[in-house]
């Protein structure tokens, strides 16, 4: 079945269904990574948005459940180069495409991704519409200009509706977490330094954060430039000083935010798995996985007491981490992915050093497969 992607400037790339049939549209993103992809897809960090992956093959290694970041993909659609035959591994529990027909991700493929990706590199990140229906390329346009692109409010989706209880056989420091969209990996990271996990919804009020006495409290990964930020920022401004704080990518911006920063959105965000980044005093680096289109601006930031740039992107320059001892936080814009099978990320470690609690690192043999918790 054909079908087709059209950008809001009038660019039309044609290819093949190979996911559901429909229409979606969303704002068109790139990713660089070569593997991953169903951890790209379920990442709630990425809903609403229509990804576009640059790594030419995709599928080739199947998929397996224990992999997912969450519990669905909330993608809007995908656009690949060449989706794979066939799939080898011995973790595989099914194809891609299966993933994808699924959970009814519109996806289309044997589409020229470094045409579309330069297009996005010279005019920046769109919106987008993918479509495998006859529609003609006028009334997709037309849909296009009447869509309202605050309306997704894609956070108060995913966020857990009640308190949920990671379970587990938790041994050290009792974590918060504001759940804008945290990823599976980054729990199963806490789990191993041994955290009692406690996953909030994003309306919780500081009042009531506060009144469970955690000894940290962690603001998600999750869309950004969401209607839900502005209430989860005043939420964080009433928090900040009174609980050892940790912010993650979209976690990061708001608490920049509330401390009365401002965010800039990047002509092309940083989405992919090779980002350097290195401290303002220093020369040694680190490469990372990044997954966002704002960065906070340096300029709001200069004057703010008691809080230090602690970590740089090599390339550009921005902001990529925030830390005050004062106010006893830490803020990561990159994603604190494992660095190896069952190893923990160290901004983890940091992070629950600022709050007083060592970290308590478990029998790694616990860990293997999938994070065992009930998300609403």
């Amino acid at each position: 079945m054909k079908a087709k992607l059209v950008l809001e400037d009038g660019s039309v790339f044609e290819g093949i269904s190979v996911g559901a049939e429909g229409e979606k549209i969303g704002e068109v993103v790139l990713n660089t990574a070569v593997v991953g992809y169903q951890e790209m897809v379920t990442d709630p960090t990425n809903a609403g948005k229509i990804l576009v992956l640059t790594y030419p093959l995709i599928g080739n290694y199947g998929v397996a459940k224990k992999f997912n970041e969450s519990g669905k993909c909330r993608i809007s659609g995908l656009i690949i180069k060449e989706s794979s035959r066939t799939y080898s591994n011995w973790q595989a529990e099914g194809p891609f495409e299966g993933l994808l027909k699924k959970e009814d991700v519109v996806t289309i493929s044997d589409i020229d991704t470094r045409t579309l990706a330069i297009a996005i590199r010279d005019k920046g990140e769109m919106l987008g519409i993918v479509s495998t229906k006859d529609s003609t390329i006028d009334k997709l346009l037309k849909k296009l200009g009447n869509y309202d692109r605050h309306a997704l409010e894609s956070i108060r989706d995913i966020s857990v509706k009640k308190p949920v209880k990671v379970k587990d056989s938790p041994s050290g420091a009792n974590i918060a977490v504001l759940d804008l969209g945290i990823k599976n990996s980054f729990i199963k990271q806490l789990s191993t330094l041994g955290c009692d996990i406690t996953l909030l919804p994003y309306n919780t009020k500081a009042k009531d954060i506060l009144a469970l006495k955690p000894d940290g409290l962690i603001i998600s990964n999750g869309p950004e430039n969401d209607p839900a930020i502005p209430e989860i920022v005043n939420t964080v401004k009433e928090s900040l000083g009174k609980i050892p704080m940790m912010g993650i990518a979209t976690g990061h911006e708001i608490i920049g935010l509330a401390l009365g920063a401002t965010l800039i959105k990047m002509k092309v965000g940083h989405h992919g798995s090779n980002y350097p980044i290195r401290p303002p005093d220093s020369f040694k680096g680190e490469i990372t996985a990044q997954n966002h289109s704002y960065v906070i601006d340096e300029d709001s930031i200069k004057s703010k007491k008691n809080v230090t740039v602690t970590m740089r992107n090599v390339n550009d320059k921005s902001i990529e981490e925030l830390e005050s001892m004062q106010l006893k936080f830490i803020s990561v814009q990159y994603d604190p992915a494992s660095p190896g099978f069952d190893e923990v990320n160290d901004a983890f470690t940091r992070f629950l050093k600022i709050a007083g609690k060592p970290p308590k690192i478990k029998d790694s043999t616990r860990f293997h497969g999938e994070v065992k918790y009930a998300k609403a």
